[in-house]
């Protein structure tokens, strides 16, 4: 197939609660009456019984948005309907800005967990972990609570305070966190020199202004000494699909298929790299992974891994292998509906599976609560399967909630492994 890369007007990959993609056109297909008559004649009596013998007075606008947001979550753990609200803030989070507490969160037994508290965010610096249960939100428990409902509970203007109600591994009771809400600004894109000549970078997510923001990045470390480069995605729950993309292109040469995505149809849909001139194609290089890397991290990884770009090291990767479409609905609202599952360059789907590492390093547990138990996409859910590998029953995985640089097993075989590299290049020159 003819490698193309089609702007589906802003196609973006989501990565729980944290991406959108906008479609510029959506056809709605029309209804088979014949097949589904039966089930939208039992719907409208449904409707009809409530609004007419219900205890209280119910506004058929509020049935009919209930029995949506019904339909769309038996779906799967990404798809939802939005409410006009819901839809404007989550456009709002592709620019690295909005007002929160900044948590990552997913369903889990049926409980709100979170993923990952977003670095230097109000949930942060209070003290929230990866694995915490929110058993409520001010005050209000979480049970059946959906997603989306959750989101909005936990945002508002900055300066207000809110409640959530924590459950934590090791604890007996449920633990409550007072926490002041603020503008959440994510700077994706954190450099630095580790030494005289290994340059780091930490991204976080993936915004609008990552590719640019690491451009200028990697043209400052350079002019520091850099020689080897070690890129971390680490807890990075992805983000942009155009940004992953325009990133992984940094380092591959033109023209080098990044990632492509794969729909209902079968239709394929081709994103390759654009930079005609990258200047960090030689350059060596390590990527750092962890379960907390997911899609748009996992589209890098991946294409890196594959074109043999990079030495991947660290533990399997989330595994959210799906695209979102955001379509605006006539009222303001948007429906988050999964319309795609999206390949590696080797045609690897890593749905619920996740990017395998070169170099398996694990983090060790700590003692007492210092941990928590891993979370992947094939935890959550209703997730979708992987069509091509068979997922596989693990025994329960843990992690600690932080560690120290110092104490950072897989930064340090990262270093290690470059060092190492610098040793055996210059052996090969001699030997030449």
């Amino acid at each position: 197939m003819r490698s193309k890369r089609k702007w589906l007007a802003a196609t973006t990959l989501l990565c729980f609660i944290l991406a959108v993609v906008f479609i510029g056109r959506w056809t709605i297909g029309t209804v088979n009456a014949q097949g589904n008559y039966e089930e939208l004649k039992t719907f409208t009596e449904v409707l009809t019984l409530i609004k007419k013998n219900y205890v209280d007075e119910v506004k058929t606008k509020d049935l009919i948005t209930g029995a949506i947001k019904g339909m769309v979550s038996s779906l799967d753990p990404h798809s939802s309907f939005m409410p006009p609200e819901s839809f404007k803030e989550l456009q709002v989070e592709t620019k690295g800005e909005f007002g929160g507490l900044g948590i990552q969160i997913g369903l889990k037994d049926s409980l709100l967990t979170v993923i990952a508290p977003i670095d230097d965010t109000p949930a942060y610096r209070a003290g929230i972990k990866a694995g915490d249960k929110i058993i409520k939100i001010a005050g209000e428990s979480t049970k059946s609570m959906e997603l989306e409902s959750a989101v909005q509970k936990m945002r508002g203007p900055k300066g207000t305070s809110i409640v959530l109600s924590i459950m934590r591994e090791g604890w007996h009771e449920p633990k409550d966190f007072s926490i002041t809400r603020d503008i959440i600004k994510i700077k994706s894109v954190k450099p630095k020199m580790l030494d005289s000549s290994i340059g780091y970078i930490k991204l976080s997510q993936f915004q609008e202004s990552t590719s640019a923001d690491l451009s200028t990045a990697l043209a400052s470390l350079k002019k520091q000494g850099m020689a080897s480069i070690i890129l971390d995605l680490r807890n990075d729950p992805g983000g942009l699909l155009n940004s992953a993309v325009d990133v992984a292109a940094q380092f591959l040469q033109p023209k080098k298929l990044v990632v492509y995505i794969k729909g209902r149809t079968g239709e394929k849909i081709e994103y390759n790299t654009e930079n005609e001139n990258p200047s960090y194609t030689e350059i060596p290089m390590v990527v750092l992974v962890n379960q907390g890397s997911a899609s748009a991290s996992e589209i890098v990884a991946g294409a890196l891994k594959d074109w043999k770009r990079a030495i991947i090291i660290g533990t399997q990767t989330f595994g959210k292998g799906s695209v979102q479409s955001l379509i605006p609905l006539s009222d303001g609202s948007g429906l988050r509906l999964t319309t795609a599952k999206y390949y590696t360059p080797n045609g690897i789907s890593i749905q619920s599976v996740g990017i395998t590492p070169d170099i398996l390093v694990k983090l060790p547990s700590k003692e007492g609560t210092g941990n928590h138990t891993v979370i992947r996409e094939k935890d959550l859910e209703r997730h979708l399967k992987n069509e091509s590998i068979k997922e596989e029953t693990e025994e329960k995985e843990t992690a600690p909630f932080e560690v120290e640089e110092k104490d950072d097993l897989q930064l340090q075989r990262a270093i290690d492994t470059l060092k190492t590299w610098k040793v055996f290049e210059q052996m090969l020159k001699k030997a030449a």
